[in-house]
């Protein structure tokens, strides 16, 4: 596996247009991936539903749950 240092020096030998562009796919990829994952957590939710293993909870429920105050 690449060193995250040699790829960085890899891309700074790029042209700058080279470097935008990389930067784009980098976004877009990182967007993908991320629409990926609420496609599996929706999923998810959707089968603990359908299965009974969820249960109604208050914003209150969830912050506390997730540590935060309401």
């Amino acid at each position: 596996m690449t060193d995250f240092s040699e790829i960085l020096d890899a891309a700074d030998q790029l042209p700058i247009d080279a470097q935008q562009t990389l930067v784009e796919i980098l976004q877009r990829r990182i967007a993908e991936r991320g629409r990926a994952d609420i496609v599996h957590d929706v999923h998810a939710a959707r089968v603990e539903h359908a299965t009974g293993d969820s249960r109604p909870a208050t914003v209150k429920d969830i912050m506390d749950e997730v540590g935060g105050e309401a």
